[in-house]
């Protein structure tokens, strides 16, 4: 069997697993899983980026999707009424004053020879840039908070298109799209700031970096109330498509629905759910045209020569810390991007939810099972792995239903494993590791 048969193989096989869910569950389903199985290939992406093409080891990745997440608030939301008056601009005042105080202790330090005076300089400036920052940042922050706190008591977003529309009206806004590359952006100027500070670490204490400043991102999200509600989450984010209940009120809709033996209702649901799959799949496509020139050009193949070999690629005159930059960079910034579009199909920003297990031990799961290194292997990984993580624990139950049918009901060992099944899906998770590390230890679609 040939490389592309084999390929197209694998592709129609998970393909046939989305088709056979519709049929045997519902459409409705398949297509749920199927818009989250398409961020996941684009979060893949972005981790195959980092580690297939430069062998960097990000753990991070939950904080750079969370970051995405806050893009679609802070771009895709409208501002909440009275806060930046109240305070809004005053935070962000406050926030450049920060700043300001970072850029003058470093320049304090890169301009005064090594001594004591140097040493009280920097303590001096830190100490009377934080009172400063403190004193302009504390009462703003309270001034946006004590803002309808049931409801907001945050800044909201930029959204001004959205301000004065008529809430009972349900349509679509085509501005949280903005939030998308916004999203990636916010991820790439963390990264860059990471990248900067951690990326001369050795690769196990790149990782052990990279998941601390993530767990920070992720804190800071919870606690500051006034970016976007902390803990108390935002709900009600706008969509970029229409509202099933705006599809249900138009007789049009109705009405071809009706012809084609549907519901109104299921297929109202089910066309949301088809244009959402639209739009990621474009998203995904595109992200996966430009990383594969990206790996066919002679970027590309430096890239590949200091992930094999970093000292001859320094003997060779590269800059290995820079280019490392630029890939962490760049795949920091794919993540940003899927997590922005998760949180517009979610609707809602829930900090809580940003977890290691979903974000950053599932998309190194699809990057190793698919084929690290190649990118159509990391994009085959999230659609695989992902549609396991949601199908197994149902199977799993239907499995153990089956194998306990002739056992009385009451009976200790059915009811242990009856209790067990949601742990199935660890169970078959580390099951498949092991098989492609055993079978095919380059992913099911290695890199060439």
């Amino acid at each position: 069997m040939s490389e592309t048969t084999k390929n197209t193989a694998l592709f129609a096989l998970v393909a046939a697993l989305f088709v056979l869910s519709g049929i045997f569950q519902s459409w409705n389903a398949s297509l749920t899983i199927l818009n989250m199985a398409l961020i996941s290939a684009i979060m893949a992406l972005g981790v195959n980026l980092q580690w297939g093409f430069a062998g960097l080891f990000n753990v991070g990745v939950m904080g750079f999707v969370a970051l995405g997440g806050l893009a679609t608030v802070l771009i895709g939301a409208k501002p909440v009424e009275g806060a930046w008056s109240a305070g809004g601009f005053q935070i962000l005042l406050a926030l450049v004053l920060g700043a300001a105080t970072v850029v003058a202790t470093v320049l304090v330090y890169t301009r005064l020879p090594a001594g004591r005076t140097r040493t009280i300089a920097v303590l001096a400036t830190l100490i009377i840039g934080f009172f400063i920052y403190r004193a302009v940042f504390d009462p703003a922050v309270a001034a946006v908070e004590a803002i309808n706190p049931a409801m907001h008591g945050n800044l909201g977003g930029l959204n001004w298109l959205a301000v004065g529309r008529d809430a009972s009206v349900r349509q679509a806004d085509l501005f949280v799209l903005l939030a998308w590359p916004v999203g990636g952006l916010l991820a790439a100027g963390a990264a860059w700031v990471i990248g900067k500070t951690a990326l001369g670490l050795r690769s196990d204490y790149l990782a052990i970096a990279t998941l601390g400043i993530a767990e920070i991102i992720i804190a800071v999200m919870k606690n500051e109330d006034w970016l976007a509600r902390g803990v108390k989450n935002v709900s009600g984010l706008p969509r970029p498509v229409p509202y099933e209940v705006t599809l249900q009120d138009s007789s049009s809709f109705v009405e071809r629905a009706t012809s084609l033996g549907l519901d109104p209702t299921t297929a109202s649901t089910l066309w949301i759910k088809t244009l959402y799959a639209g739009l990621f799949s474009v998203v995904l496509v595109v992200i996966l045209v430009m990383a594969q020139l990206a790996l066919k050009s002679p970027w590309g193949r430096m890239m590949r020569a200091i992930r094999d070999n970093e000292v001859a690629a320094r003997a060779m005159g590269k800059d290995v810390t820079k280019r490392h930059l630029q890939i962490f960079i760049l795949g920091s910034a794919i993540c940003g991007v899927a997590g922005a579009m998760m949180t517009t199909l979610d609707g809602q920003l829930t900090p809580g939810s940003y977890q290691p297990l979903r974000f950053t031990f599932l998309i190194w799961l699809m990057v190793i099972v698919g084929g690290s290194g190649n990118n159509f292997g990391a994009v085959l990984g999230g659609f695989l792995i992902y549609f396991l993580w949601i199908q197994v624990e149902p199977m799993g139950t239907w499995l153990l239903d089956a194998l306990t049918s002739g056992l009385p009901d009451g009976n200790a060992l059915k009811e242990h494993l009856k209790g067990s099944a949601a742990y199935m899906r660890l169970m078959t998770m580390g099951i498949v590791l092991l098989l492609v590390l055993r079978f095919s230890p380059r992913g099911l679609i290695p890199e060439k």
